[in-house]
């Protein structure tokens, strides 16, 4: 018998608002399927289980504020015979109540699988149930024509029926829709805490160094020339993957303040600064980062921006990033020493490509230059390990065919 709790999904989270149960009382669940989805300050997020079992209790009804760390359901494990159960749950749990009858009509089932079928999230079906709105006269506007929210906010809108609940209407490139204010504050003010935590329990160093980008532009140049456009390589994976393979060997950099210790982790999952639409931002994972191909790895890129836009991030992009990258190249920022995302122990920023004078070979030319920075925890390495750690960087930029 295990309980299944609400995640903490970053330092900034406090609680969740459960917006639907993937399963029903007595379905099985395998580990790592998704057993419910969470509506958070920053987005919507697919929970997944991490135990492999029968559903025994759904405790948490859809539209209820739950705390992280608070008992949501009881899963009875596969292979453990119910009697056993029932007196594990006797002595383990505290007065949890089995949910109403109401929980499984409230539940929304996922889409029938097949072609043609209709495109839409689960937070979108599920508020397009509440408020009686035939999702199939929608127009969806996520990724691939997806019907998100936001579709069923503005059918709502125009049709002037009235919703209250938690998922205000976010803004879009357009500009159509508008943001609700009270949840921009709570974005910030979530930010902020997690960001104030930072800087004031985090002892940060910062270092800097400027990479001659010559080698990595002009290879990528010919390497997309041999490649579909759907199938061509960004700039910004080159850096993604540049900051996952020196972890090897600087392994501190890769970890977790935890307690008073720092714990290094084992696989290497680069989280990836994504601002959203509304405001804020979210730094999801790419799982195994360094093990994966680069275009295997544009792949997850192009995915994973996707649904953090769309509101469809699973708990361990949030839960498991060991490590942080960010760039703000296309602002037109030179340098970034950013803060870094507790527990993490460190943060790499990249500025934008500039053409500057460089010296090559004691000749003075024009090179595209880009400056990447580290911020890092000084309980946890110093500046002679994080300059190992940029000069890395730097080394496989310069052969990007070994990336």
């Amino acid at each position: 018998m295990v309980e299944f709790l609400m995640p903490t999904l970053g330092s900034d989270m406090t609680e969740g608002t459960l917006v639907q149960w993937k399963k029903n009382v007595g379905d099985r669940v395998a580990k790592g399927e998704i057993i419910a989805e969470v509506d958070t300050e920053k987005a919507a997020i697919e929970i997944e289980s991490f135990h492999t079992g029968f559903i025994e209790r759904l405790i948490t009804r859809p539209g209820e504020k739950v705390p992280v760390g608070t008992v949501m359901a009881i899963i009875r494990e596969e292979g453990k015979p119910l009697e056993q159960v029932k007196v594990e749950v006797k002595a383990e749990t505290k007065p949890l109540v089995e949910p109403p009858p109401s929980i499984a009509k409230t539940t929304v089932p996922s889409p029938a699988t097949g072609p043609g079928r209709l495109r839409i999230s689960p937070a979108a079906r599920q508020l397009a149930a509440e408020l009686g709105i035939d999702p199939s006269t929608l127009k969806g506007t996520g990724p691939d024509g997806s019907i998100v929210r936001d579709d069923v906010l503005r059918a709502a809108r125009v049709g002037g029926i009235p919703f209250t609940g938690p998922f205000p209407l976010r803004g879009d490139d357009k500009g159509e829709g508008q943001v609700s204010a009270d949840r921009q504050t709570r974005i910030r003010q979530t930010i902020a805490t997690a960001m104030a935590r930072s800087k004031r329990e985090i002892p940060h160093y910062y270092l800097s160094t400027v990479i001659d980008m010559g080698r990595a532009m002009t290879w990528l140049k010919g390497e997309n020339l041999k490649r579909p456009v759907a199938d061509r390589l960004l700039y910004g994976v080159l850096l993604i993957k540049a900051v996952a393979l020196p972890l090897r060997q600087v392994p501190e950099l890769n970890g977790l303040w935890k307690g008073n210790a720092a714990i290094q982790s084992h696989d290497i999952h680069v989280g990836v600064a994504i601002s959203l639409r509304q405001g804020g931002l979210v730094a999801p994972a790419i799982h195994h980062t360094d093990k994966q191909s680069l275009d295997e790895l544009m792949k997850r890129f192009q995915d994973i921006v996707k649904r953090a836009r769309a509101g469809t991030l699973r708990s361990t992009e949030f839960s498991d990033p060991t490590i942080t990258v960010t760039s703000l190249g296309e602002q037109g920022v030179e340098t970034v020493f950013g803060v870094i995302y507790p527990p993490q122990v460190a943060l790499v920023g990249f500025g934008k490509v500039v053409e500057r004078p460089w010296v090559v070979e004691g000749q003075v030319v024009s090179r595209p230059l880009v400056t990447a920075s580290l911020s890092a925890d000084h309980r946890v390495t110093d500046g002679h390990r994080g300059g190992l750690f940029l000069a890395a960087v730097d080394r496989l930029l310069q052969e990007p065919e070994k990336l």
